[in-house]
């Protein structure tokens, strides 16, 4: 009688195994259909992975390592979460050394930094709050910056000095801060304006010019006719040149680097504070120095959870905060706020959560270096490994949704998969560098079923990013 069940099972099991693999087999060959149809066979890496078993349902050269582009962010974030904790706070800290006389502070004002992206205007003016409320109204001093907490070069490795006037390419401070609520640290908002034809343009500079000079050789031309209008830092300089022609009735914006985080920082400070009603001696200066022992600190700025900030992260692909985490990784784990440093915790965490990490190689956080390599298969295996963990909430929450216009939901993605039948289906990271076009995240078919997909092209032009797309529908139709 056992004989009989045991091949009555066996018999279920083959006829079982018969109906479904076919299946399987079927959307496989679709499947590599549409990647070669779409996407070529040279320079790209594809690969679609089971979140229930971990199996690789489908490759095209998935172990060949490849740039990640701004995909690397989902190991830097998974990282970060891990290791700082989801209610990690970067802490600015506000000291005073001296004595206050009369309304006067004899001595100097300290700011010590540990990587807030979050600082801002704002805060800066509440700490001229708290100065008034210990009695000062002149400063007879210096303000310095405390940056200790970082190390290193404030440049990130792989950014090359065309770019560095760009905000994705901004320096990494420990004392830094923002223009808005998108975080893009290191850097402030020069806005050009149209005045009358023929007319140097007017600007504006959020939050200030923080010590920068503007060198405007722009010009106002007729409604109508070309904008050619350059703002940009010159290299290794303070100083910002606008250039070109701006139509009547027009604007244009742009995100300019700081060439000195911390100092730039105190600039504007201290800009911030006088506009408060603080007065500073004539000579007063700003610098970087470490916070002297017997310095009285008055206030202390603690930023966003990083549980509260991550989508602004992610969603935005924020390169300075990705390096700020590196930077406060290698400094909370092993006292040494460096780049190196940081990337052996992101290494550690890999391995503690099953990656095979010498298949990595990582030069930065963001992404943004050439020489960052990854397999696709190494990426979805990161993308069901991270199923398991505790952070997974707050990781997956914090992935771009397609074709959801808000875009601190949709994020990078939500321009891509806004037909009815995809949008909210795929939930990823994109990335791009220069002809590098990456997308890394989880897709849900049609099936009702989700899989965790990566796909990275080398030597493409943008239109590669419509047949990526298509490629990710097909796994939807057909999955």
């Amino acid at each position: 009688m056992g004989k009989k069940i045991i091949m009555l099972f066996l018999m279920f099991m083959l006829a079982f195994s018969t109906m479904i693999m076919p299946i399987e087999a079927v959307a496989s060959s679709i499947m590599d259909k549409a990647v070669t149809k779409n996407l070529g066979s040279s320079s790209v890496t594809v690969s679609l992975r089971s979140l229930q078993t971990g199996k690789v349902l489908y490759e095209q050269g998935g172990n060949t390592a490849m740039k990640p582009a701004s995909t690397l962010k989902l190991l830097t974030g998974s990282a970060a979460l891990a290791k700082l904790g989801e209610e990690y706070r970067f802490k600015t800290e506000f000291y005073i050394d001296g004595t206050v006389e009369d309304t006067v502070l004899n001595g100097d004002i300290y700011i010590k930094g540990s990587g807030d992206p979050t600082l801002q205007k704002d805060d800066f003016l509440q700490f001229s709050k708290v100065l008034k409320h210990e009695g000062i109204r002149t400063i007879n001093g210096h303000i310095y910056g405390d940056d200790s907490a970082f190390s290193g070069s404030t440049l990130t490795p792989g950014i090359v000095a065309k770019e560095e006037t760009y905000y994705f390419a901004a320096r990494t401070s420990a004392l830094t801060m923002s223009p808005n609520s998108d975080y893009d640290a290191s850097t402030l908002i020069i806005t050009a304006m149209s005045t009358k034809v023929g007319k140097t343009v007017s600007y504006e500079a959020i939050p200030n010019l923080s010590g920068m000079k503007v060198i405007n050789q722009a010009k106002t031309v007729a409604k109508g006719l070309k904008n050619t209008i350059s703002i940009k830092r010159k290299y290794n300089s303070n100083e910002i040149v606008i250039s070109g022609n701006l139509p009547l009735g027009s604007s244009t914006k742009e995100w300019v680097t700081f060439q000195n985080p911390t100092i730039n920082t105190l600039h504007s400070a201290k800009f911030i504070l006088e506009g408060a009603g603080l007065k500073f001696r004539s000579n007063s200066t700003v610098s970087q120095k470490e916070v002297p022992k017997q310095a009285n600190k008055i206030y202390t700025k603690n930023s966003l959870t990083l549980k509260a900030l991550y989508p602004t992260f992610i969603k935005l692909s924020n390169n300075s905060i990705a390096d700020i985490l590196v930077k406060a990784m290698g400094r909370e784990v092993y006292g040494v706020g460096d780049t190196a440093t940081g990337l052996k915790v992101v290494s550690d965490y890999g391995t503690s959560i099953g990656l095979a990490m010498n298949k990595w190689s990582i030069e930065d956080g963001s992404g943004m270096s050439h020489q960052n390599r990854v397999s696709a298969n190494n990426q979805t295996l990161l993308l069901v490994n991270m199923r398991n963990e505790e952070i997974y909430p707050v990781f997956s929450k914090g992935l771009p949704v397609g074709g959801i216009k808000d875009r601190l939901v949709g994020g990078s993605l939500r321009n891509r998969f806004t037909a009815t039948a995809l949008r909210g289906r795929v939930v990823a990271k994109t990335g791009s560098i220069t002809n590098v076009y990456t997308l890394a995240g989880y897709v849900t078919a049609k099936s009702g079923r989700t899989f965790a997909f990566s796909i990275m092209a080398d030597n493409k032009n943008p239109t590669i990013i419509k047949s990526m797309d298509r490629v990710v529908e097909s796994i939807i139709t057909n999955y």
